[in-house]
C-alpha cells in the first residue's frame, strides 16, 4: 500500500539579508496510512517549516519551496492551486499548533470556532454542525459542553484549551493530522491525558499522525517511527524500537542521553554541548560536526548522504 503522505527533496527557502537561505535542505520521508511518526529535533532544526510546507503555508511566512515534490494521497500539493488547497487544508489536512491561545480567536466562542471547518468544507448544515461541535468536545473531554459550547478561550485553562484545539482539528475526519509540539508549557499528568486523547481520536477515525516534537518520552510510547532532524536535515530516520534499543548518529545519542532516568544516578543532567546554529550560518560538511564527540576530518569538510542501513532504517553519518 502507498504511503498517505511522500516528501521527496523537499527544499524550503527564507530570504534574509538579499540572500536565500535553506532552512530545509534537501528532506525526504514517508508517512504511512494510519501510523504515527514523528519529527524529533532542537528547536531551529526545520520540523515545523516541513510541517508548514505539508500545509501550503510557506509563502504565508515569507518563505518558498525551492525544490522536492509532497504527494498526499496521490496528489501533488505543491503544484496545486490554492482553491483546490483550500479544499485539503482543514479538511484531509489538519494542524494542532503547540499555542493554543495564540491560534484561538479570544473573541469568538469554542464552539463557533470548532463548528466554523464543518461549515467552511460543507460537512454539515447550521443546525447539525453545532450537535457535532458538541459531541467533539465531549469525546475529546472537556465536561459539559453543552453549557461551555459558547464560553470564550480565555475561560478555560491551558489544557482545556488544546482539547479545543483538538476537536477543532478533527471535526472534519481528517486523513492525516498535524501534531506541532502539542504539549508544550502543559504539566506531565496533561500532557499524557492529552496524548491519549489524540491517539483514541487516532484510532477512531483511522487516521495517521505527523507529531512533531523534541520530547523522546513521547516519541517512546505514542509513535512507530521517528524521524530525527538537524540543521534542515534528516540525519536518521528508524522505527521507534530500533531507535531507542541501538540510536546510531551520535546527535540521536546525544538526544537520547539527555533524558533522565529513574534508574540511574546522576549529579547532572547531561546535555550536548554548543547550540543549533542559525540557519546563515550552518558549518561546512556535517552541520553537527562542531557539537559531535566522534568527528573525523572528514566531516569538516563533506556531508554525508542519508544511506539505507536496513529496510528498517537510513543515518547521516560518516561513521556509516
Amino acid at each position: 500500500m502507498k504511503p498517505l503522505l511522500e516528501i521527496k527533496d523537499l527544499q524550503v527557502s527564507f530570504l534574509m539579508k538579499d540572500k536565500l537561505i535553506n532552512a530545509v535542505d534537501g528532506v525526504s520521508f514517508d508517512i504511512p496510512r494510519k501510523k504515527i511518526v514523528a519529527l524529533v529535533g532542537e528547536s531551529g532544526s526545520g520540523k515545523s517549516v516541513t510541517a508548514l510546507s505539508v500545509m501550503g503555508l510557506i509563502g504565508y511566512e515569507s518563505g518558498r519551496v525551492m525544490n522536492g515534490e509532497i504527494i498526499f494521497d496521490g496528489q501533488d500539493i505543491l503544484n496545486m492551486k490554492e482553491k483546490k488547497l483550500s479544499k485539503i487544508r482543514g479538511k484531509d489536512i489538519s494542524m494542532i499548533y503547540q499555542d493554543p491561545m495564540s491560534t484561538l480567536n479570544p473573541a469568538i466562542s469554542v464552539g463557533e470556532q470548532i463548528r466554523e471547518s464543518l461549515l467552511i468544507h460543507k460537512m454539515a448544515s447550521r443546525k447539525d454542525s453545532k450537535e457535532i461541535s458538541i459531541k467533539l468536545m465531549e469525546e475529546v473531554g472537556i465536561p459539559d459542553s453543552p453549557q461551555r459550547y459558547r464560553d470564550l478561550p480565555g475561560s478555560f485553562s491551558g489544557g482545556m484549551r488544546q482539547r479545543i484545539m483538538i476537536a477543532m482539528a478533527l471535526s472534519c475526519k481528517p486523513k492525516l493530522l498535524i501534531a506541532d509540539e502539542p504539549t508544550t508549557a502543559l504539566d506531565v499528568s496533561i500532557q499524557a491525558e492529552i496524548m491519549n486523547t489524540l491517539q483514541d481520536m487516532k484510532n477512531r477515525i483511522g487516521m495517521s499522525v505527523l507529531l512533531i516534537t523534541h520530547d523522546l518520552g513521547l516519541v517512546a510510547q505514542y509513535a512507530e517511527r521517528a524521524i530525527v532532524m538537524y540543521c534542515g536535515k534528516v540525519m536518521e530516520e528508524s522505527s521507534v524500537q530500533s531507535l531507542f534499543e541501538e540510536p546510531l548518529h551520535p546527535y540521536t545519542i546525544g538526544l537520547m542521553n539527555c533524558i533522565p532516568r529513574i534508574d540511574i544516578s546522576r549529579d547532572e543532567l547531561s546535555s550536548i554541548p554548543g547550540y543549533v546554529p542559525s540557519i546563515a550560518n550552518y558549518p561546512s560538511g556535517c552541520r553537527f560536526h562542531d557539537r559531535c564527540s566522534e568527528a573525523k576530518p572528514v566531516c569538516r569538510d563533506k556531508m554525508p548522504d542519508l544511506i539505507q542501513i536496513n529496510e528498517d532504517r537510513r543515518v547521516r553519518c560518516w561513521l556509516y
